[in-house]
């Protein structure tokens, strides 16, 4: 039997099946169904015609919009039916024909949505994707499996993220850009081939970062991806000059940390 708060207000066109939650002022509207194991917490909103299947969870304040579609199976050859599960944080809005995957067991069966992100319509989370707070999706943006996806990334519209890659914080991808191989924190990529072309100045500004501090991750990147050695090799070499720079070591623990990708660059991918 569901267990429906008593301010939850439910249209009588919706369908809310036996064993869903359903939290204090929840809004469903007409033609949405809400499968068996779904948690709705307080606040949620389901305009019209909207789904939430599988095993997931939709933080408070979440809006979803018509025709989207949330905790679908995995699209992968591999799924077999297994209980896999959903996470969504809080304040996230959805709009129209917006779909995400929950996971695959053999990758630890869980796909998980941060807070205050910003799904515009028909984009996509792939199953085992894990997804930051305050991103924002731009239409029709494609997220394979298991991609990551940190803090303040924007993604512009028809952008495609490569299965098991990773877009550090703050980075800007460029409409219908190809995310192949990952890319560092704060950096911008655009084109397909996706090329990184500098930072997100913008965006570091718009966050409240010194121009002091700005100029000094620009030179750690034209170290990084200028100098004579690899990339690793650069990033390595100049860790101690820029221990100080919050934003220089997280592009450095990036570069370190491990990885199923390589990772973009100026060139990296480009023909000729």
């Amino acid at each position: 039997m569901s267990t429906i708060a008593e301010s939850a207000r439910i249209h009588p066109m919706a369908v809310v099946e036996d064993g869903a939650v359903i939290g204090e002022g929840v809004k469903i509207g007409p033609f949405c169904h809400v499968g068996p194991h779904v948690v709705l917490h307080e606040n949620v909103e389901l305009l019209s015609h909207a789904v939430v299947a599988g095993r997931t969870v939709i933080g408070k304040g979440t809006r979803i919009f018509p025709m989207a579609v949330i905790g679908g199976d995995p699209q992968s050859v591999h799924h077999g039916g297994e209980e896999t599960t959903l996470s969504v944080g809080a304040n996230c809005t959805m709009r129209e024909g917006v779909t995400m995957n929950t996971g695959t067991a053999d990758f630890g069966g869980q796909t998980i949505v941060g807070d205050n992100n910003l799904f515009l319509a028909n984009s996509h989370v792939a199953h085992d994707c894990k997804v930051g707070n305050h991103v924002i999706m731009s239409n029709n943006v494609m997220l394979a499996g298991h991609v990551v996806i940190e803090d303040r990334v924007i993604l512009g519209g028809g952008s495609a993220v490569h299965q098991f890659t990773r877009v550090g914080r703050q980075a800007f991808v460029g409409g219908l850009s190809a995310v192949s191989y990952d890319v560092i924190p704060y950096g911008m990529l655009n084109g397909n081939p996706g090329l990184l072309s500098g930072l997100n100045v913008v965006g570091m500004t718009r966050a409240g970062v010194d121009r002091a501090v700005i100029h000094r991750v620009r030179r750690a990147y034209k170290s990084i991806f200028e100098g004579t050695g690899s990339v690793r090799e650069n990033a390595a070499a100049i860790r101690d000059e820029y221990a100080d720079c919050e934003q220089a070591v997280q592009i450095l623990d990036f570069i370190a940390a491990d990885s199923d990708r390589a990772l973009s660059s100026p060139t990296r991918g480009q023909k000729g």
